[in-house]
């Protein structure tokens, strides 16, 4: 997506990056562009004349996302601009740079292709949540535009209301600023794993049993290697399928659903990937939207991470699927209470704010971030996203199919989400390896999920179209037992 300026000439604000910001910056590589991907696919044709009508529209309510990234002496600054999107071709590979030195483009681009729109944005401007709150908007308004007769009763969100004030920081709000008062949260009160997915009660504090057992290792996790695609860009392999069963077996297990695909996850990495002797622990990073505990409305980052763990080989019985579910599941609680988090991003912002990093030259605070998340990235195996089941006004949401959340990766990650009756899990790698994608599907086919799976080309092989060069599973049990490993014939076309 291009831009376009007004080139008028006024005042701009500016405001400092958000605690969770700047980490994006430090740890951006070209491997990970710290770019993630809400896609949408609509039951008809993108008309892109509409869409950037739509854009239009839904841009002057979201002064966010008007910001430029700046880089000061001390910190990094988003400026506002007089900047406007333009809407573009999907035609790159997914979650490319969106970001270069002073060049002053906005931090997000809208992009179709076929009966898919796609928002991209760069991870410093807002989190998952913040996009999300954007994207319902901008399909709101495009589903509005092209079908008027069906809003004549419910009119699209149209209109200068503003929805994301550019230099609210929640961060600042309630842990630096010393104006917030954090709030008393009720223990037994639901947490939330994202934007809108609720676990079980928190449990009640005190000793913490598996997490003080496990103290980060670092030489005994399991860290997964692969082939790099020639020009480095993300493999993604999305799967789709109905909703219900697979919260049957979550249930089943008596967790949640995020905690039940990582649990698969793992085991998908055991059968497919060889242990050593030392590499035993299993480990994953969940964010959690921190709005559901210190309300804001902010649509800048506002997130932590827990980090969740099992090591494998102690007890067979501990080891299997409902085991590590419930071992997962114990820790997910006892990290997501109000003195936890509150302990956590306090001393995320008191290191922020030391007062000798804190007048390092921005270069070597990006050397001492960068090297500090290259430590913790040792320490896991793979990432989880999870934004929950998301909805739509009645008129706009029975045009709108499957969504997606694609998110630039480092490591393996994997991406939830869920509308209508359809479960969407989008798995983004830096390597070109298949073989655990594979195994996810199989241990859910084996269970009665019918799994529909497109695999996006990365490797030279596969762009230049070669019969059976992209490694994907078709539809239903028999031919997923084939395996991603394996050419299984041209990806699945769903509604691209």
């Amino acid at each position: 997506m291009s831009a376009r300026s007004s080139g008028a000439s006024r005042h701009r604000s500016w405001v400092r990056l958000d605690n969770a910001a700047n980490i994006f910056l430090a740890a951006r590589t070209e491997l990970d562009t710290k770019v993630f991907r809400l896609s949408a696919e609509l039951d008809e044709q993108v008309d892109p004349d509409v869409l950037q009508r739509a854009l239009d529209r839904v841009f002057v309510q979201y002064p966010l996302f008007r910001a430029v990234l700046r880089r000061g002496f001390f910190w990094y600054y988003l400026l506002e601009s007089d900047r406007s999107p333009v809407v573009a071709e999907d035609t790159a590979a997914p979650v490319s740079h969106l970001y270069s030195f002073d060049g002053r483009e906005l931090l997000f681009r809208v992009l179709y292709r076929g009966r898919r729109v796609s928002l991209e944005i760069f991870h410093a401007l807002t989190d998952g949540t913040g996009a999300l709150w954007f994207f319902q908007d901008l399909l709101t308004e495009y589903v509005g535009l092209r079908h008027p007769d069906e809003f004549a009763a419910v009119a699209p969100p149209v209109g200068t209301a503003v929805k994301q004030e550019f230099t609210v920081d929640a961060f600042t709000h309630w842990f630096a600023s010393g104006t917030g008062k954090v709030p008393f949260i009720d223990e037994a009160s639901p947490a939330v794993e994202s934007a809108s997915t609720h676990l079980p009660d928190a449990a009640p504090p005190g000793p913490v049993g598996p997490i003080a057992r496990h103290r980060h290792p670092r030489s005994g996790v399991v860290r997964v290697h692969g082939t790099h695609a020639p020009d480095l860009r993300t493999r993604v392999v999305e799967l789709s399928m109905p909703v219900k069963p697979v919260l049957g077996l979550a249930r089943a297990e008596g967790v949640s659903l995020t905690i039940y695909l990582v649990a698969l996850f793992f085991e998908s990495l055991r059968a497919t990937r060889e242990v050593s002797g030392r590499e035993r622990t299993m480990t994953v990073s969940v964010p959690v939207n921190l709005r559901q505990f210190f309300p804001s409305e902010s649509g800048r980052n506002f997130f932590a991470t827990t980090r969740l763990e099992h090591t494998y080989g102690t007890d067979p019985e501990a080891d299997t699927l409902g085991a590590v579910c419930r071992d997962l599941d114990t820790q997910f609680r006892r990290q997501l209470t109000h003195e936890s988090l509150e302990r956590k991003i306090r001393r995320l912002i008191s290191f922020e704010r030391h007062p000798v990093l804190r007048f390092f030259p921005r270069p070597l605070k990006d050397l001492v971030l960068g090297m500090v998340n290259r430590s913790d990235s040792r320490g896991i195996t793979v990432a989880i996203t999870n934004l929950g089941r998301v909805t739509l006004p009645t008129p706009a949401d029975r045009h709108v199919g499957r969504l997606y959340l694609h998110v630039s990766a480092a490591r393996p990650q994997f991406s939830a989400m869920s509308h209508g009756d359809r479960l969407t899990v989008s798995f983004t790698s830096p390597f070109v390896e298949t073989d655990h994608h594979a195994a996810f599907v199989r241990h859910l086919t084996a269970r009665g999920v019918t799994v529909g799976v497109e695999a996006a080309r990365v490797t030279a092989q596969e762009i230049a179209g070669e019969e059976g060069a992209v490694p994907v599973v078709k539809r239903g049990r028999r031919a997923a037992r084939r395996g991603l490993g394996a050419p299984a014939g041209p990806a699945t076309k769903e509604g691209r």
